[in-house]
């Protein structure tokens, strides 16, 4: 009788059905972990995320009384004009970038350096009314809602330290789609006698909501790794590399090491597109002044208005695009112009201006990108929800909260679940070759992300060298 029991002939052989188990929970406990550890991280950036999808209306409405005129201009008064009265309201400040009117009704908007210097240093945006040349008032673009917003969902306020646990924590955002999916696949014939509990219930909804959402924060999390550091710079790099029509070091003979465009400004609101962040910057010729402020006009330099007419033509049809002007850096600088389209990304185009001359020296746009810088300005314009209007910022919006979703029933699972005094962790794999082979699949996620792999090294020489070596923790951890 026991033998019998012990060695069914109906069922299937019982080596392949242990395998899967061993596998099944082996994957399970790297979801378990990864969810645990990244939830927090991942819950701000969706939270920050759904509410700075909403960050052009709320600004429109939140500074209209310093954007907008009550009567459109009829006759604007020249842009240098413009800076002047801007400089005058902040005397010493220096002159960043330049955002001309919309349309009529608008104000023109100057960007000056604040209290911190640098490329990267927060500004001061005084806005002037193009028809009088009065300041009509001042806003720290360092201290708005949407920018605290920005700063918590990019680097959690914490600068380099704080992308860095972004990018570990949307890596792993990745690696839990991919094992909640495996998890899902193999475990779907006991899924309907699961959800006849409480915490079944809850189980399922995690499910289908992971499920029907997976696509989406897929999408939200890879459209949003080129910002970061590591992951992000090394892409531009390969972008560099690979079919884009970028110029060249080479083509700049004036200097070794030119600057590049992204390096000129960290404003949000005036800054070159992704693609053209590592576009050298040419000099201007003939180095006619002998300062060295950034953003301060050489003797013999063009006025603003020349420089954006020069760049006019290439920029013409984008009928929906806000123009940057960056001012020259330097004795050597030049002028950046900057056309920002507010759906299409083929439409943007980043030009560079000879101070002196007004000639166009660098004219950089989407028939110069390659496949790879293409294929992610789509996707920052996707992910800012602004691609196709509504019906995009929906969308988004939807992946954002379900991802707070998939985040809140994870853990409340495992807090409904957990044993008094332990983690409850999924128990170990016994089977070594099960538990090698998850790993060498983590192993290839963790080359294609490497923070991604760095803590996957981490983890598992601290479990191998301290967790188990300490039966107390052993315990707690599983």
């Amino acid at each position: 009788m026991t033998s019998v029991e012990t060695r069914p002939t109906t069922a299937l052989p019982p080596a392949p059905a242990a395998s899967s188990a061993q596998r099944y929970r082996a994957v399970w406990r790297w979801h378990f972990y990864a969810g645990l550890f990244v939830a927090p991280v991942l819950l701000v950036l969706a939270v920050t995320g759904s509410i700075y999808l909403f960050k052009e209306p709320f600004e429109e409405w939140r500074y209209q009384d310093v954007r907008a005129l009550a009567e459109p201009v009829t006759a604007a008064r020249p842009l240098s004009e413009q800076i002047a009265a801007a400089q005058s309201a902040r005397p010493g400040s220096t002159v960043m970038s330049v955002i001309p009117p919309t349309a009529p009704d608008r104000t023109t908007r100057v960007i000056l350096q604040g209290a911190d210097a640098g490329p990267w240093a927060q500004g001061i945006s005084v806005y002037v009314d193009p028809g009088t040349g009065k300041v009509v008032g001042q806003i720290d673009d360092g201290a708005t809602f949407m920018r605290v917003v920005r700063t918590i969902h990019g680097e959690l306020m914490s600068g380099t330290v704080g992308d860095r646990v972004v990018e570990i924590a949307a890596c792993w955002a990745l690696i839990l789609v991919a094992t909640g999916t495996y998890l899902w696949w193999s475990g779907r014939r006991t899924r309907k006698k699961a959800t006849r509990s409480p915490r079944g219930r809850l189980r399922r909804l995690h499910i289908l909501v992971g499920v029907w959402s997976g696509v989406a924060v897929v999408f939200l999390v890879i459209s949003g790794l080129p910002w970061s550091g590591v992951w992000g710079d090394g892409l531009q790099r390969i972008q560099e590399r690979t079919g884009s029509t970028t110029p060249s070091a080479g083509d700049f003979p004036n200097t070794s090491t030119p600057p590049l465009s992204g390096d000129l400004s960290a404003n949000p609101d005036a800054k070159v597109p992704w693609a053209a962040e590592r576009l050298p910057v040419p000099e201007s010729g003939e180095h006619a002044g002998h300062g060295s402020g950034g953003g301060v006009l050489q003797p013999g330099a063009v006025p603003v208005e020349t420089a954006l007419a020069a760049a006019r033509p290439a920029i013409a049809s984008c009928a929906e695009c806000e123009v940057k002007v960056l001012l020259p850096d330097g004795p050597t600088g030049v002028y950046t112009v900057v056309a920002d389209p507010r759906r299409d990304p083929s439409e943007a185009r980043t030009l560079h201006v000879d101070q002196y001359s007004g000639k166009v020296l660098v004219s950089y746009g989407w028939a110069e990108y390659g496949t790879m810088a293409k294929l992610v300005e789509q996707g920052v314009a996707l992910h800012e929800g602004r691609r196709y209007g509504t019906a995009n910022l929906v969308v988004m919006l939807g992946a954002c909260l379900a991802l707070i979703t998939l985040v809140v029933t994870g853990v409340w699972m495992w807090w409904k679940r957990r044993p008094r005094g332990r983690a409850g962790a999924p128990a170990r794999p016994t089977d070594r070759r099960t538990a090698y082979g998850v790993i060498a699949i983590m192993a290839v996620l963790g080359l294609l992300f490497p923070l991604a792999g760095a803590t996957m090294v981490a983890v598992l020489l601290l479990d191998w060298l301290v967790l188990r070596r300490i039966p107390a923790v052993a315990r707690f951890v599983g």
